[in-house]
């Protein structure tokens, strides 16, 4: 069985309005694929449609993980299955504990009549919060409510840590974060790189792939990958803009 995730002519639009216009892009287990482009190029849609958001229409094309046809599953299932995603902006769930939301996504994983042990369950969370450099009072906290963006999204990471996804999918997780919360959560991301895992980091800026490393570059612009390269084209990127690569586009 292939160990990827297979994206092929990908069409999608919200609202009557294509946004995703024929996308291609594989990212094998082992690897970390950042994708940049300027505003409006369909990064986020790519990243919503991946975790089935109800919004989003896809017209066209494929997306296989593990061999599995994930357009055709639910988002729980597609949860279920080893997909995460970490939200641009991090939902507040006001009333939900941050200890018993995690607790509910890890039982759903389990099979029928298994239970959570409650003790290596908190072992482990207090581990992963320590190395976040989160105060464990976090756990009693509803979900995000009240946190300030750097905690958001080392929350985000935590959530992470503890589902321990097949694929990883970073939309923008660098946006509002200061220079030491950036460190932070690119360390968290670092320790979870495995030959078992791919990701996807999608960013505007090289600055978080100082501390993310990508495998793969790509560049996405009007709804395609319209070039592709190693890490060196994310330095290009922020040296020249994308001005360049989009002209190469333009006929002679």
């Amino acid at each position: 069985m292939s160990q990827t995730l297979n994206i092929q002519n990908l069409h999608a639009s919200v609202d009557g309005n294509e946004i995703l216009k024929g996308l291609t892009l594989e990212v094998p287990k082992g690897e970390v694929h950042a994708i940049m482009g300027p505003n409006g190029s369909g990064k986020s849609t790519l990243s919503k449609v991946l975790a089935g958001h109800e919004d989003y229409e896809v017209s066209e094309g494929t997306v296989t993980m593990d061999g599995v046809d994930l357009l055709e599953l639910e988002i729980d299932e597609r949860s279920r299955a080893g997909l995460f995603l970490a939200f641009q902006y991090p939902h507040e769930i006001p009333g939900v504990t941050n200890a018993n939301f995690l607790r509910a996504a890890l039982q759903a994983r389990l099979p029928k009549g298994e239970e959570i042990d409650a003790v290596a369950f908190y072992k482990d969370m207090y581990a992963q919060m320590d190395s976040l450099s989160m105060d464990r009072k976090f756990t009693g906290r509803a979900v995000n409510d009240g946190f300030s963006g750097g905690e958001k999204k080392r929350n985000e990471i935590l959530q992470m840590m503890m589902l321990d996804p097949s694929y990883a999918i970073l939309d923008e997780t660098d946006s509002g974060l200061d220079i030491d919360a950036l460190k932070i959560v690119a360390e968290g991301v670092n320790r979870m790189r495995s030959p078992e895992r791919g990701f996807l980091v999608i960013t505007h800026y090289q600055r978080l792939l100082d501390y993310i490393v990508p495998d793969v570059v790509h560049v996405l612009f009007d709804g395609q990958i319209i070039k592709t390269g190693g890490k060196e084209l994310a330095l290009e990127l922020e040296e020249k803009g994308y001005d360049w690569v989009t002209q190469e586009l333009a006929p002679a």
